[in-house]
C-alpha cells in the first residue's frame, strides 16, 4: 500500500523500498491479497551504491593523480559498478551542450586512453559553463560517479563537484569545428590531429602493434639491438639515400665570413713575409753585436709573433668560397665523419654482426629513403622491424615472418577491439574480418616463377595490368594484390626471386639464377615483409658485389663476418607503417605515422 504523499509519480521513478511493515489486509469483498506492505520509506535508485562485491575501487594513474577514462568505461559493466566513487578525471571536450536553460551542461570528455567518452554533468554554480562547452577545451574535474537515468545509452556518468582546471579554446582559430574533417585537412595540423577520434584510434593501434612486436620477439628470446641511424653503408645499393654532411653549413658560414672579413691579398702575404725577414735580420744583428740576453730574447719573441702572423695570413689567403675540393671532387675528408655518411635505409647489415655473435636479434627504428615519390604508399622517413635469425634458412625465415604477422593480428583483436570498431565504422568495414582471416589462416607459399605463371594465366584470361608480366620483373603492387586478394584470397609468401632484382647479400640458389629471397603479401597492402637467407659464403658474396658494381672497401667489415666464423643466418624487414595500414584499412600511409615526411613536407 503506497501513500501518494510519500511517493509521487511512482511510474516515472526507479526506486527501492527501504522500510515498511507487512500487514494483513482488511478482509472483505474484493480483497485478493493475503498480505500487504505498508511503505514508510523509499530511495531513488540513483542514490543507492551497488553491492560491496561490485564496488571495485578504480585506481588513479600512478604519476598524475587522475583516473583514466578507460578504467571507468572499459569494464565489463561499462562502469556501472563504480557508482558512488569519487574520482578526478581530465580530458578534452568532444561535445558540450547547455541544458536546463543554462543551469547545467553535459560534456563528453575523452582523455585519449580509449575511444569512449565519459559523460560529465557540470552545474552552473561551479563555473562559467560557456568556457567549458567548446570542442577542444581541456578540463580537469572532480566529482562522484553516478548511474544515469534509465533509458540513456550511458552506463555511468560523472556529476562534477569541483572544476579544478580549464584550458580554454579560441573558437575562432581552432581548426576542428564540430563537423567532420577530411584527412587532407587534418594533415595541415599535425600537432592537433591526434585529438580527433579517428587519428586517436590509429595512434592506439600503432602503439599496440609496437608493443606486440617487442612481446613477440622477446618471447622467442631475440635480443633487441639499436642499430645506427647514420651509416656509411648502402644496404639496398639503390643510391636513394639522404646524405649527412656539415660541409654545406661550413661553406655557407665561410662565405659570410669572407664577405665581412675579406681574405688577405697576395700583397698582404708579401708584407707579412717581409716582416718575418726583417725580424730575422734584427735577431742576427743583435747576436753578431753580442747584445744582452734580454734584448735578444725580446727580438726572438717578435720574430715568433711575425712567423705566427704570416702562417695565419697564408692560411686565410687560401680560403675559397664553396665546398672543399680535391682532384676535382668534393673532399669528404674534411667532413664531420671524415668520409661520406648517410641516413640509414636499413639496420640489417649492422644487425647481422650481432646475429653472428649473440644469436637471434632484432631492431625496430626509423629508416630513411630519398625517393621523390608522392604516392600514398611511400614516406621519406618510416619505421622498420628487422629481425635476424641465427642458423635459420629461408624456410625458417618464412615461418618466423608468418608467425609474427599472425601474432600481431591476434594481439589487436584481443587488446584493441574497440579501436578496430572505430576503423570498421569510419574507414574500412572489412578491417576486423581481414585481421581474423590472417590470424587464423595459414599463409600460401609460391615460388616467384609459379607466381609469374599465375599472372600470365590471368592476362591470357583478359585480366589487365598496367605493368607488363614476364619473368625477371619486380612484382608491382597490382600484381601482389591480385595474387593475395584474387588468386589465393589470403596472405601469400612469394620466394626464390631472380638475382638481378634483389640485393647483393641474398644467398644465391643452386640454379645460379635465383636467390633465397621472400616477400609476404597481404590483402589491401600488397608487400608487407621482404626478407632472405643471407649469403654466408665469402667467395660468392665477393662475386655478387663485383657483379653489382659496388665498391668493396665500405663492406670490408661485412665481409669479415664471412672471413671469421661465418654462420648460416636469415632475416626480414617489416615496414611498420604498412602494417598499420593493413590493420586500420587507412588508404594513405601519411595518416598512420604521427609526423609524416615526404617530398616537400617536413612539418614540425
Amino acid at each position: 500500500m503506497f501513500d501518494a504523499s510519500v511517493l509521487p509519480k511512482l511510474s516515472e521513478l526507479a526506486v527501492t523500498i527501504d522500510d515498511g511493515c507487512l500487514k494483513l489486509p482488511l478482509q472483505g469483498k474484493g480483497t485478493k491479497y493475503k498480505i500487504q506492505l505498508t511503505v514508510e520509506k523509499v530511495t531513488d535508485d540513483e542514490d543507492i551504491p551497488p553491492p560491496s562485491d561490485q564496488l571495485a575501487a578504480v585506481q588513479n594513474a600512478r604519476f598524475s593523480g587522475h583516473v583514466l577514462v578507460k578504467s571507468i568505461l572499459c569494464r565489463p559493466d561499462g562502469g556501472s559498478g563504480l557508482a558512488g566513487q569519487k574520482v578526478r578525471i581530465f580530458g578534452w571536450v568532444r561535445t558540450g551542450r547547455l541544458q536546463g536553460k543554462g543551469s547545467f551542461a553535459f560534456l563528453e570528455v575523452n582523455d585519449g586512453s580509449c575511444p569512449a567518452y565519459l559523460q560529465v554533468m557540470v552545474d552552473a554554480s561551479l563555473t562559467d559553463l560557456s568556457k567549458l562547452i567548446a570542442k577542444g577545451t581541456c578540463v580537469v574535474v572532480e566529482g562522484c560517479l553516478k548511474l544515469p537515468p534509465q533509458g540513456t545509452k550511458q552506463k555511468i556518468e560523472l556529476k562534477v563537484e569541483e572544476v579544478v582546471a580549464v584550458g580554454t579554446v579560441d573558437q575562432v582559430t581552432y581548426p576542428f569545428p564540430k563537423n567532420k574533417q577530411s584527412l587532407e585537412h587534418l594533415r595541415k595540423y599535425l600537432h592537433l590531429r591526434a585529438r580527433t577520434n579517428l587519428m586517436a584510434s590509429v595512434a592506439r593501434i600503432r602503439n599496440a602493434l609496437a608493443f606486440a612486436t617487442h612481446s613477440f620477439f622477446q618471447s622467442q628470446s631475440f635480443l633487441y639491438v639499436n642499430t645506427p641511424v647514420i651509416t656509411t653503408s648502402d644496404c639496398e645499393g639503390a643510391g636513394e639515400m639522404f646524405q649527412v654532411t656539415t660541409l654545406i653549413s661550413a661553406a655557407e658560414k665561410l662565405e659570410r665570413e669572407l664577405v665581412q672579413n675579406p681574405p688577405p691579398t697576395e700583397a698582404d702575404v708579401e708584407a707579412a713575409r717581409l716582416v718575418v725577414k726583417e725580424r730575422g735580420e734584427a735577431v742576427a744583428t743583435l747576436k753578431a753585436a753580442k747584445a744582452s740576453e734580454e734584448e735578444i730574447t725580446a727580438s726572438l719573441a717578435e720574430l715568433t709573433d711575425a712567423k705566427l702572423s704570416l702562417s695565419r695570413t697564408e692560411e686565410r689567403s687560401r680560403l675559397k668560397p664553396g665546398l672543399p675540393k680535391k682532384d676535382g671532387e668534393v673532399d669528404y675528408s674534411q667532413d664531420f665523419f671524415g668520409r661520406q655518411a648517410f641516413l640509414s635505409v636499413s639496420g640489417q647489415l649492422q644487425l647481422e654482426s650481432y646475429a653472428c655473435a649473440l644469436g637471434s636479434v632484432y631492431t625496430f627504428g626509423p629508416t630513411f629513403r630519398a625517393e621523390n615519390s608522392h604516392t600514398s604508399r611511400h614516406l621519406a622517413e618510416f619505421w622498420m622491424v628487422e629481425p635476424e635469425l641465427a642458423l635459420a634458412d629461408l624456410e625458417e625465415d618464412m615461418d618466423c615472418a608468418e608467425a609474427y604477422v599472425r601474432y600481431m593480428c591476434t594481439w589487436l583483436l584481443d587488446n584493441c577491439y574497440d579501436d578496430l570498431e572505430v576503423m570498421t565504422k569510419n574507414v574500412d568495414e572489412g578491417c576486423i574480418e581481414r585481421l581474423k582471416l590472417v590470424a587464423s589462416t595459414p599463409f600460401a607459399r609460391v615460388t616467384y616463377t609459379d607466381a609469374i605463371e599465375l599472372l600470365k594465366k590471368a592476362v591470357a584470361q583478359r585480366k589487365t595490368f598496367e605493368n607488363q608480366v614476364e619473368w625477371g620483373i619486380d612484382l608491382a603492387s597490382e600484381h601482389e594484390r591480385y595474387l593475395t586478394e584474387d588468386v589465393f584470397q589470403k596472405p601469400v609468401i612469394v620466394y626464390n626471386y631472380p638475382k638481378g632484382i634483389k640485393a647483393f647479400y641474398m644467398r644465391l640458389n643452386d640454379d645460379g639464377k635465383t636467390v633465397a629471397a621472400m616477400d609476404v603479401l597481404v590483402p589491401k597492402v600488397g608487400e608487407l615483409i621482404g626478407g632472405s637467407q643471407r649469403e654466408e659464403r665469402y667467395a660468392i658474396l665477393m662475386n655478387r658485389l663485383e657483379e653489382m658494381g659496388l665498391p668493396v672497401e665500405p663492406y670490408e667489415w661485412y665481409l669479415d663476418l664471412r672471413r671469421h666464423g661465418t654462420v648460416k643466418h636469415s632475416g626480414f624487414g617489416l615496414g611498420f607503417e604498412r602494417m598499420v595500414l593493413f590493420a586500420t584499412g587507412m588508404d594513405n600511409i601519411r595518416d598512420v605515422i604521427p609526423f609524416p615526411r615526404y617530398p616537400g613536407r617536413a612539418d614540425l
